[in-house]
């Protein structure tokens, strides 16, 4: 299936490892030219290299960025569009917050979430929309987590956050329809991660247990029987972001192996 992507400029945050960087990776295979970033510049440009070699002939460049930082995010965006002129696809991405419970966590803790799980989306967007007004559309997708769905226990600031993520989600696929730009979140359970080892070593280290353990626990959640893979996830990201899902818009696609059982 042609995705319609040859040719189109992607965005993809916090893409040094794991689901940005996979995503990536997708994007460049389907013939995107692609932009990614991290907070460390020598990772990210390891990442665009190693894309490059496994995706022969694909452009692929590499910027240092916090996302949680406003400067950045605008000299992020700034940097991609005088490298191509546009950008026609944003994949908005980015590390979770610490575990902790309401008890736990600490008023700091909840300011640095929200500039980096929320506010972060929300600059990645003022800075990116009007470029894709101007060009006459464009696409956006939210990475965010099955959370959002059925919230998940220590993680206290991810399930609250990604929530307001998705309001704004739904708030701007009614406002941006009529100048062409699509806007949808992608919402992944259980993934074979090195964010998800962190939170099973966490799980682990709570509750006396092995991450062997605490794995087999995620799992028996699961009716597929297994963890998914990045690379299942980024396949499911890129086509909700291309022209091929031209028509869908405004939803939240769960990848997660039927392991959520709420229907909202």
């Amino acid at each position: 299936m042609d995705l319609g992507l040859k040719g189109q400029v992607a965005l993809v945050t916090a893409a040094s490892r794991g689901l940005g960087a996979a995503v990536a990776r997708r994007f460049a295979l389907e013939g995107a030219r692609v932009a990614l970033c991290a907070r460390d510049l020598a990772r990210a440009q390891a990442a665009a290299q190693r894309i490059c070699s496994e995706a022969p002939g694909a452009e692929v460049i590499g910027f240092k960025a916090d996302v949680s930082v406003p400067g950045d995010v605008d000299a992020l965006v700034q940097q991609t569009v005088e490298r191509w002129g546009r950008i026609d696809l944003l994949i908005v991405n980015a590390g979770g917050p610490p575990a902790g419970t309401f008890e736990t966590l600490k008023p700091e803790q909840w300011e640095q979430a929200v500039q980096l799980t929320l506010m972060s989306t929300v600059r990645l967007c003022q800075a990116v929309v009007p470029h894709m007004r101007r060009q006459g559309g464009g696409s956006i997708v939210f990475s965010t987590s099955s959370s959002v769905k059925e919230p998940m226990a220590n993680l206290l600031l991810s399930s609250s956050l990604r929530m307001a993520v998705i309001g704004l989600m739904k708030s701007l696929s009614i406002e941006l329809a009529g100048s062409g730009i699509r806007v949808n979140a992608v919402a992944p359970g259980w993934t074979s991660t090195e964010r998800v080892t962190e939170i099973l070593a966490a799980r682990a280290k709570a509750n006396g247990t092995t991450i062997e353990e605490e794995t087999a626990k995620a799992v028996a959640t699961i009716p597929m029987g297994r963890m998914g893979t990045p690379e299942e996830f980024a396949r499911a990201a890129v086509f909700l972001a291309s022209p091929a899902a031209a028509y869908i818009h405004g939803v939240t696609l769960m990848v997660d192996g039927g392991a959520t059982h709420a229907s909202l």
